[in-house]
């Protein structure tokens, strides 16, 4: 899949590395970006603005409101940037560096979109531990870079053309191989791929063609050429 140019302030230009665990032993990450308003709710407890920098923890709610993205640096090493009118809780975040055993990554996509890059969870010891879930479907990565939009109630606002969308759940591989997999079926999508699940009743299948996703727009993103980070042609400034 061609993804379009991206245009980059060099300030948003991030080379993620892979961090070690100790230096981030009570949280699961920190917002490496934010552009509008981002705001994150632990269970029991009061939502709290995000700025850069601020920590990231299990159990917590992002949530980005009109016109704001954020991008999030996990400790293993995987980043996910929020697109606008978006929400995904960190149901679970276990990694260590001297445990691959233990590693774990599940977030759960309330409503909106997200770009996910892997980092080591899921890519060591066991393949299956960093995955996305929607209300449709459950969305397995493995070493890959991709976009995913859950938009069963509807995405106003989430990409330029995301209100135009029927109803369902979006997923775009750009690198490796993610799985959409729900009680009626699974379905593995290739780079340049788009999946899609109707609902929950209906198996995910691969679209003939890109429905109007519009996923380009970002105002950050890994550089090209930099571990796990999509294909896009970006103007620095």
């Amino acid at each position: 899949m061609a993804v379009g140019k991206c245009l980059l302030n060099r300030a948003a230009i991030v080379v993620l590395g892979v961090v070690s665990s100790a230096a981030f032993a009570a949280g699961a990450g920190t917002v490496a970006h934010v552009s509008g308003s981002l705001s994150a709710q632990a269970p029991d407890a009061s939502p709290r603005i995000m700025s850069q920098r601020s920590e990231v923890n299990p159990g917590d709610v992002l949530t980005t409101e009109r016109d704001s993205y954020a991008q999030i640096n996990f400790t293993d090493g995987s980043t996910i940037t929020l697109r606008p009118n978006s929400s995904v809780k960190v149901d679970a975040y276990s990694y260590a560096k001297d445990k691959p055993q233990e590693d774990n990554m599940f977030l759960r996509l309330v409503k909106g979109g997200l770009r996910t890059v892997t980092g080591l969870v899921g890519r060591r010891g066991n393949a299956d531990a960093y995955k996305i879930g929607t209300q449709t479907a459950t969305v397995g990565i493995r070493g890959s870079s991709g976009d995913t939009l859950e938009c069963s109630q509807g995405c106003p606002g989430v990409t330029p053309t995301s209100d135009t969308l029927p109803p369902g759940l979006y997923h775009a591989t750009h690198t490796g191989i993610y799985i959409a997999q729900n009680a009626a079926g699974s379905v593995l999508i290739s780079p340049g791929q788009i999946g899609f699940v109707k609902d929950g009743n209906t198996p995910p299948t691969i679209l003939p063609k890109d429905p109007g996703l519009s996923l380009s727009q970002l105002p950050f993103s890994l550089p090209p050429g930099a571990p796990g980070s999509p294909s896009l042609e970006c103007i620095v400034r």
